[in-house]
């Protein structure tokens, strides 16, 4: 057990190494925390979450050439003139819009164009900007559990058919989608009166009192309206769309599909010996796409959702590029393309480290959890949000602990009702997202706080998640 105990720190030290110095190094060091398991404790090295990875790929190249075409610009276009119509309601109307963006786009990074335009619109409405900021951050981060390309709801899909819970993309998002929307209606609504008007705030007053910092809240104006959309960005956004609207399809009448021949292994085959002496079981020569009479088959099999969902979004891309004309080279450039290949990095070794701690201790993690497993299931919504605060990545929570949750024996309904918890990364505020909102905000109202966790993202994130997480539960229990 002691052994086991100090593998477990060198996970843990991993993860928090990794998430102290950002970035790439969040896989960089637990591929570090890989080396020292295998070589140094001799544990086998488990399987790196490919077909995760490859969604992401296709997903980010899809939304880079988006950006890059302008057709993003537009999106946000459309947007401001909502908000700039409605200022009265920005509270309400920043975090619905940054969740919408995400939903349609896949990824949270596309806040940070709109939130200038949403602390320009809260500044000359009088509202403190801390009220919308920091629901909008939130919001723009919980929706990845909502959008039908992201890869955690994708990985959530995969995972749960290969384990015997099968359900669809548009299943998942019928179930986030409104339990979060309830969840950020209600963070908007604690916020609604938060902190003291500007007119009222002594600290902002002090501040302006200053002319330099007068003229900087004041003298500013950010917008995108005065940007020229080109027709071909309005493809680019067409396309884009039709692309997800057609995944949803194709998740919800995966009948017409098609169908290629695979190599199965028959039920209660005996392993075949070799002219070596050694033998191979069924589902390796299945595997290795072998026929063999009384051992393997050849039958018909749909191809993968999470195959059609890559073939769709690389497809787009390559659309966006002939048709609108789009430049590769942008989209490589662009901060949606960087931010996805380093959640990519993130997700390859962290995914491959957890995958290979719980694989050598499953029964060891059975045998300890097993009563909370029996009368606590939905325990698992808190080891999802720890899990979170320390890798900073929804889609990396569920490859590395989904796996575990379901030999766990833990139902798929419980699992799909604590999915908006994999989103707890808001608690610790060192997210890319959460640090740009701060010094977006002119006023100096969102901020982070002297002891740290006291600052502006704490009490809106909490409520969030823990009001989504209850409504999918309910939501979930009655339909699953």
């Amino acid at each position: 057990m002691l052994i086991i105990f100090i593998e477990l720190l060198v996970v843990l030290l991993a993860l928090y190494l990794g998430s102290k110095y950002g970035s790439l190094a969040l896989g960089a060091i637990a591929g570090l925390g890989l080396a020292i398991l295998v070589f140094d404790h001799g544990l086998k090295p488990g399987t790196p979450p490919t077909d995760v990875i490859y969604i992401i790929v296709a997903a980010v190249t899809c939304a880079g050439v988006l950006q890059a075409s302008g057709g993003m610009d537009w999106m946000i276009q459309i947007v401001e003139r909502i908000l700039r119509k409605h200022p009265q309601h920005i509270t309400f109307l920043a975090p619905l819009s940054t969740f919408f963006l995400t939903v349609a786009c896949g990824t949270g990074h596309v806040m940070y164009t709109l939130m200038p335009i949403v602390t320009d619109v809260a500044i000359k409405k009088g509202i403190r900007p801390e009220r919308p900021l920091a629901v909008a951050s939130v919001a723009s981060m919980l929706a990845i559990v909502c959008s039908p390309i992201s890869a955690a709801v994708v990985a959530f899909s995969t995972i749960s058919g290969l384990n015997g819970f099968s359900i669809s993309i548009p299943q998942i998002v019928a179930v986030t989608i409104p339990a979060c929307l309830c969840g950020i209606i209600a963070a908007s609504s604690w916020s609604y009166n938060r902190g003291l008007d500007l007119n009222k705030d002594p600290e902002f007053l002090e501040k302006i009192k200053d002319p330099v910092q007068y003229a900087f809240v004041y003298g500013n104006t950010a917008t995108t309206l005065d940007k020229q959309i080109d027709k071909k960005s309005k493809w680019a956004v067409y396309i884009f769309l039709a692309a997800i609207v057609l995944i949803v399809i194709l998740a919800f009448a995966q009948d017409i599909l098609p169908a290629f021949d695979t190599v199965k292994a028959i039920e209660g085959a005996s392993a075949v010996a070799l002219p070596t002496g050694k033998t191979v079981s069924p589902s390796d020569l299945a595997s290795a796409g072998i026929v063999m009479a009384g051992v393997t088959e050849k039958v018909p099999a749909t191809i993968h959702m999470y195959l059609v969902i890559q073939i769709i979004l690389i497809s787009a891309a390559a659309l966006m590029i002939i048709i609108c004309g789009t430049k590769p080279k942008a989209a490589v450039a662009g901060n949606v393309w960087q931010s996805g290949m380093v959640a990519v990095i993130a997700i390859y070794g962290i995914a491959w480290l957890a995958n290979t701690f719980f694989g050598a201790h499953m029964a060891e993690v059975e045998e300890l959890l097993d009563d909370m497993v029996d009368n606590y299931p939905w325990a698992i919504a808190l080891v999802f949000f720890i899990f979170s605060v320390l890798i900073n990545s929804q889609a990396a929570v569920v490859v590395a602990l989904l796996p575990v949750a379901y030999k766990l024996g833990i139902p798929g309904w419980i699992l799909l009702g604590a999915l908006p918890c994999v989103y707890g990364y808001f608690f610790i505020p060192n997210y890319p997202s959460d640090i740009a909102t701060v010094n977006i905000d002119r006023t100096g109202t969102t901020k982070i706080g002297k002891y740290v966790l006291n600052h502006s993202f704490m009490v809106p994130g909490l409520i969030s998640v823990a009001i989504s997480t209850v409504v999918a539960y309910i939501i979930s229990s009655i339909f699953f």
